[in-house]
């Protein structure tokens, strides 16, 4: 790989089983240019490229950076001065954030008295960050807290996280009871972490980092069907075609999207965007199957943590919704094709 393409080596460097997760995301930070809200088109386009290469190679590791990526932007977006500073020094250094937003029914994260009581689930890279940023009720209302996890290390339910794929990510149930003021900061003001079109928008990094995965199928088949002399065969050099056509039309479909970064359809081109990811996504896995058969699903077969990982990783919330807001912004005009 190329002096001129760090992250290329750095990623072939971790294909090889270089380093902890860990050092790996603090050195995929210290490649980034730029850690809060892309100020241009372009620079979208590059951090969506990063992502999706990121992905291509590895989907647990894409997951965890791009909730680093997020947490950063949240930070630099809504933070006083000062704490923004302190956490870019932090991650400078070699700290890892994320962002932990899903609550645990009946035990929401809260504020109480000073104290942080209640958890999270779904909290990716538990045991691998140092500081998560999370929503919390308060008096005020909901809440961004940024925790510092050494300091107030929450319980970890490392038992709830038994899926087929992502296994890597360390997405753990997570709670607190009691944890002490100084071991948390509040960031932005209440609400902030919901307003728009940054919540949606930012949909965008992770469906460039499905996209990637897209990408991976299609690289596992072809280099299977070629090492066992079968891609000559025609009905595998359709699956190839099929595959190659879902991989290229969902990575256009992120491209497209991060055009209209900064204008006020930003977010419907986001939606779109993820339908078409999505279904992009489910087509391949078929196709992937068929094209390798049981071969595939061996736990060693590079094809094998690729169609589980991508599986699970597709499983974001609502996309019944998703399909509303696109099918609305169609019928009233709002999203028209063109060449």
């Amino acid at each position: 790989m190329s002096d001129v393409d760090p992250l290329g080596r750095l990623l072939e460097d971790w294909a090889a089983g270089s380093g902890e997760i860990g050092s790996m995301l603090a050195r995929l930070h210290a490649l980034m240019p730029r850690h809060s809200d892309p100020a241009t088109a372009e620079a979208l386009l590059d951090l969506l490229r990063t992502l999706y290469r990121i992905a291509r190679r590895d989907l647990p590791l894409a997951r965890l950076f791009e909730g680093h990526v997020d947490a950063l932007q949240i930070i630099a977006r809504y933070a006083e001065d000062a704490v923004a500073q302190a956490v870019e020094a932090i991650a400078a250094a070699g700290g890892v954030f994320g962002v932990w937003n899903a609550a645990i029914v009946g035990e929401p994260l809260r504020v109480v008295d000073g104290r942080l009581h209640g958890g999270k689930s779904f909290a990716s890279g538990a045991g691998i960050l140092g500081h998560a940023l999370a929503g919390a009720d308060t008096s005020e209302g909901s809440r961004l807290v940024l925790i510092d996890l050494e300091a107030s290390a929450p319980t970890v339910d490392g038992k709830w996280w038994r899926v087929v794929g992502m296994q890597r990510s360390q997405t753990h149930a997570v709670r607190w009871s009691g944890a002490e003021p100084k071991s948390f900061r509040f960031v932005g003001a209440p609400g902030d972490y919901a307003r728009e079109p940054f919540f949606s928008g930012g949909a965008l990094r992770f469906v460039a980092c499905h996209a990637g995965g897209v990408a991976a199928l299609l690289d596992h088949v072809r280099n299977h069907l070629v090492a066992a002399g079968r891609a000559a065969d025609p009905h595998q050099a359709g699956r190839l075609a099929e595959l190659f056509v879902a991989a290229g039309s969902a990575a256009a479909a992120v491209r497209e999207a991060s055009r209209w970064w900064s204008t006020p359809d930003f977010v419907e081109h986001v939606t779109a965007a993820r339908v078409t990811v999505a279904a992009c996504a489910e087509n391949a896995l078929t196709i992937a199957q068929q094209a390798i058969g049981v071969a595939g699903m061996f736990v060693d077969h590079p094809l094998s943590a690729t169609l589980t990982d991508l599986m699970v990783y597709l499983r974001q919330p609502a996309p019944d919704a998703q399909r509303m807001r696109l099918g609305s912004a169609v019928a009233s005009g709002q999203l028209a094709l063109d060449l």
